[in-house]
């Protein structure tokens, strides 16, 4: 049966390899993704925090109340459009924001765009730690968004331009490592602060933010930019001593010049936008939107936006509820560890399928453990035991994602498109992923008031659909280099029909081959 499996090996071996410059410049550009996982963890922790919910959704603290006395559903007591907005809002700026940095990328270079994105993020850190309305805590976090907007557009583009073809996913990978990190540490900052006396402690969680946005600023201060960039800005020398020193060689005549030829296809592009919607950059268009779209329908972020909040929905104690949310935090670093770790050995292939499975078995088994003891009507408790057992497959649960699909939506999409629709290609990534982003942290609470248990199966149904995408039509990458890239569309057994014998370079050697 044809699947997506057919793969092109024909990839040039440069000269080169890995040095100490990149891999230094590689976790620099990487803390980027420290910005993103530190709010991702801090809104769930903080939207627990019953001195936050008083001052600034006392509604929600009134139904938990009612929760204790039977009054109200357990699946419903977080359920506020408000209380949401505070965490979906960011997600809505950063769609926005995205398609700006993708213009600021494309003409003044990846290092800008992470330094703007640094700088935005510190401003709306600031506003949120001493925010006393609601106006202005929506409106930090509007700017927060708009830095991670920028951030995500440009860090993996630059990790990926950076990295040697045989290291590329490791090193882009370094991205999601920083984001697991920023999670980690978010909900060791909850953990703390939530024991602060005086009621402030939500106040310290969100101010904290600052410190990885003054990182990212500092650091983006003394990045260089990637020679695909510098060449894409009209320095053809500047980009080949650019080249040189991060390959550790002088002789990158083969690379540069495979550089110069996609350089100047890209420079023919005039509308990026216009060209990706071309038959030509369909399986780039379809990839860039598709992965972002899966990934957020895998349900991660209902457990690590609202970790907190759902474990104590499920009857977890609140110390017992940030504990818990550390502990899936540990586990999610660690198997982004693994991923790292494998990706350029086993590919993007197996890492995504293997990951898919585990992630059904998990939501279908956590499902059915909530629908027995809390039933239709949310009432009932979890033991000891039973709650270990629920914390145990969730964390199985986010292992899976941390070594698949966490780190894979970001590489696959800034890996695949040639450079005359890079930029474009990684905005509609990041905005796709902002929207949807945007859709599940602004309805989880509602439809989890609503679906009950059975929003685990939503989400299990949504990863079968997508392991089966990626079975058919999702080919391997690994080793192949960036400028390279068209071979594997082009011996696909679907895509290579929209692939012109043109588009691939150095089709004249080509040594592909593809089995089905």
């Amino acid at each position: 049966m044809a699947g997506g499996a057919f793969v092109a090996q024909g990839g040039r071996n440069y000269e080169g390899g890995i040095t100490v410059f990149v891999a230094v410049t590689c976790v620099v550009a990487a803390m980027g993704g420290l910005i993103f996982g530190y709010d991702i963890g801090i809104s769930g922790g903080v939207t627990s925090m019953e001195q936050f919910l008083a001052k600034f959704f006392p509604s929600v603290l009134v139904k938990m109340k009612n929760v204790e006395t039977g009054e109200e559903n357990a699946y419903c007591k977080f359920n506020s459009h408000l209380l949401t907005l505070f965490t979906s809002s960011l997600y809505l700026a950063a769609l926005v924001a995205s398609f700006f940095a993708s213009t600021i990328t494309r003409r003044f270079g990846r290092k800008p765009t992470m330094f703007m994105g640094g700088l935005v993020f510190l401003l709306g850190a600031i506003l949120n730690g001493i925010a006393q309305s609601t106006l202005l805590l929506i409106i930090g976090r509007l700017l927060l968004g708009v830095g991670v907007g920028f951030a995500n557009q440009s860090v993996p583009v630059y990790l990926s331009e950076m990295a040697p073809a045989k290291l590329r996913g490791a090193l882009n990978m370094g991205f999601q490592m920083a984001i697991t990190i920023g999670i980690l540490a978010a909900n060791l900052v909850n953990y703390g602060t939530a024991k602060i006396k005086g009621g402030y402690g939500w106040r310290v969680s969100l101010a904290l933010a600052g410190i990885p946005a003054v990182m990212i600023t500092v650091g983006a201060l003394f990045l260089p930019d990637t020679p695909n960039s510098i060449l894409e800005r009209g320095n053809p020398e500047k980009a080949k001593k650019m080249l040189q020193r991060i390959r550790g060689t002088d002789n990158v005549h083969e690379e540069f010049q495979d550089l110069l030829e996609a350089s100047e296809a890209a420079k023919k592009v005039e509308h990026p936008w216009r060209n990706i919607l071309q038959p030509r950059y369909r399986p780039q268009l379809v990839i860039c939107s598709f992965i972002p779209f899966f990934q957020q329908l895998t349900g991660i972020n209902v457990i690590m936006f609202y970790a907190p909040v759902l474990f104590l929905t499920l009857g977890f104690k609140d110390d017992a509820s940030l504990m818990s949310a550390v502990i899936t935090g540990v586990v999610n670093v660690a198997a982004t560890l693994v991923s790292i770790l494998t990706v350029d050995k086993f590919g993007r292939r197996i890492l995504f399928l293997e990951g898919g499975i585990q992630m059904i078995a998990c939501q279908i088994a956590v499902g059915v453990m909530i629908g027995l003891k809390f039933g239709i009507h949310g009432v009932g408790t979890l033991t000891n035991t039973e709650a270990n057992l629920v914390l145990f497959m969730i964390c199985a649960y986010v292992a899976a994602f941390a070594w698949s699909w966490g780190p894979l939506g970001w590489l696959v999409p800034s890996e695949i498109c040639p450079l005359e629709i890079r930029s474009a290609g990684q905005a509609i990534n990041v905005s796709v992923n902002m929207f949807f982003t945007f859709i599940i942290a602004q309805g989880f609470l509602a439809m989890l008031c609503n679906m009950k248990f059975g929003l685990f199966f939503f989400f299990a149904g949504f990863v079968l659909i997508m392991t089966v995408f990626v079975a058919f039509f999702v080919p391997e990458t690994k080793n192949v280099p960036i400028e390279e890239m068209n071979r594997v569309w082009k011996a696909h057994w679907f895509w290579g029909k929209y692939i012109p014998d043109d588009a691939v370079i150095g089709s004249g050697d080509d040594k592909s081959t593809g089995s089905v």
